[in-house]
C-alpha cells in the first residue's frame, strides 16, 4: 500500500479532528476558491466525509472571475462533492475597504447557502500563515485582546479547520494530489496590506527569528482566544449587575475590574445602538472617564448620534430635547 504523503496526511487529519463532533451523515460545505488552501482543503473533506458539498463564491472583482467559479465547480462535480453551487455577489453599498466588503459578501453567501441546503458546517481554507498575519496585522492597528484572538476556529456554521496546517503543506498536499491551484492576483498585490505582510513582513520574521515564529504567532492567537471567552463571559454578568432603572450604576461599574468594565461598556453602547465598526478604543475609554475620572464634565458622543451622560450615579443615555 503506497504511504500517503505527510501534507496529505496533514490536511486530512486536521479536516478530520475539525468535524469529529459531526454525525457521519451530516451534509458539510467546502468554501472553495481554486486557490491552494481550499483546493487542498476540499480534497481532504471529500475524503473524510460521506456527503461533501462544495460552495465557490464569485466577487466579480476580477476580470474572468466567473470563468474560474465555472472552472472550479465542474472541478468539484467531477470529483464527487453534491451539491455543488457557484454563488455570485456584490460588494456594492458595503461598508468597509475592498478586503471587507469582499469577506462580508462572501461570508452572508456561505451562511445562506449552508441555510438553504442544510449544512452543518461550512469549511474555510485559513492555515497557520493566515493566522500569522492576522495577528502581525492585529498589533499594527493596536487592536487588543480580541484582535490579536484572530480568526476563530467556529463561528457560527463557519470552521477553519487548518489554522494549525502550514501553508506550505497545502500547497505540497495539492501537488502530491496533482491538483493545480489557481494564484489569486491580490495576495501579491502591494495595495492590499495583508499582502504586504506575507511577501516582506513574515518572511524577515523567518530569516531573524526562525521559522518557529509562525506557530508562536498563531499559539498567540489561541491563547488571546480563550483569555477572551473568558472575560467576555465575566463581562456579560458583570453588565447584569451593573444595570439600574436610568441606565448602569456607576457604584458597580468602579468596582470591576478594568478589563472587565471596558467590555461591559463597549457592549452597553452596541446596545444603545452605537454600530461596531465605527465604535471605537476612545468612545469606551470617554465612557470609563464618566466613571473613573468623573469632575462634571459633559456627555459622551457615541457613533450613530447617541450621547451618553453621568446623571445621579448613573450612565444614562440622554435623550435630545426635540425628540422628547
Amino acid at each position: 500500500m503506497a504511504r500517503i504523503p505527510p501534507p496529505v496526511a496533514a490536511v486530512r487529519t486536521a479536516v478530520r479532528r475539525g468535524l469529529a463532533d459531526l454525525p457521519e451523515d451530516a451534509l458539510v460545505l467546502v468554501a472553495c476558491s481554486g486557490g491552494a488552501d481550499s483546493l487542498a482543503l476540499a480534497s481532504a473533506a471529500r475524503f473524510a466525509r460521506r456527503r461533501a458539498g462544495l460552495v465557490t463564491v464569485d466577487h466579480g472583482l476580477q476580470e474572468g472571475s466567473d470563468r474560474r467559479a465555472r472552472s472550479v465547480a465542474a472541478w468539484a462535480r467531477d470529483a464527487g462533492f453534491d451539491p455543488v453551487r457557484i454563488e455570485t455577489v456584490s460588494v456594492a453599498g458595503l461598508t468597509g475597504g475592498p478586503e471587507a466588503a469582499a469577506r462580508t459578501a462572501r461570508y452572508t453567501a456561505l451562511t445562506t447557502a449552508a441555510a438553504e441546503l442544510g449544512a452543518a458546517a461550512v469549511l474555510l481554507g485559513h492555515t497557520r500563515d493566515d493566522q500569522a498575519e492576522t495577528v502581525l496585522l492585529a498589533l499594527a492597528r493596536g487592536a487588543g485582546p480580541r484582535g490579536l484572538a484572530g480568526m476563530p476556529v467556529r463561528r457560527g456554521v463557519l470552521r477553519r479547520p487548518l489554522l494549525d496546517v502550514a501553508r506550505a503543506d497545502t500547497r505540497k498536499a495539492c501537488a502530491a494530489l496533482g491538483l493545480a491551484p489557481w494564484e489569486d492576483p491580490h495576495n501579491t498585490d502591494p495595495a492590499y496590506a495583508r499582502s504586504r505582510v506575507r511577501a516582506t513582513v513574515l518572511p524577515a520574521l523567518v530569516d531573524a527569528l526562525g521559522p518557529a515564529v509562525l506557530g508562536n504567532l498563531a499559539r498567540t492567537a489561541s491563547l488571546a482566544a480563550a483569555d477572551t471567552a473568558a472575560l467576555d463571559e465575566l463581562a456579560g454578568a458583570a453588565l447584569e449587575q451593573s444595570r439600574s432603572e436610568a441606565g448602569l450604576s456607576v457604584a458597580v461599574l468602579t468596582g470591576l475590574l478594568p478589563a472587565v468594565r471596558g467590555r461591559v461598556l463597549h457592549s452597553w453602547a452596541r446596545e444603545l445602538g452605537a454600530p461596531g465598526g465605527a465604535l471605537a478604543y476612545r468612545h469606551v475609554v470617554a465612557l470609563d472617564a464618566l466613571v473613573t475620572g468623573w469632575h462634571g464634565q459633559g456627555s459622551v458622543h457615541l457613533p450613530g448620534g447617541i450621547e451618553v451622560a453621568r446623571r445621579s450615579g448613573d450612565l444614562v443615555r440622554v435623550v435630545p430635547a426635540h425628540i422628547k
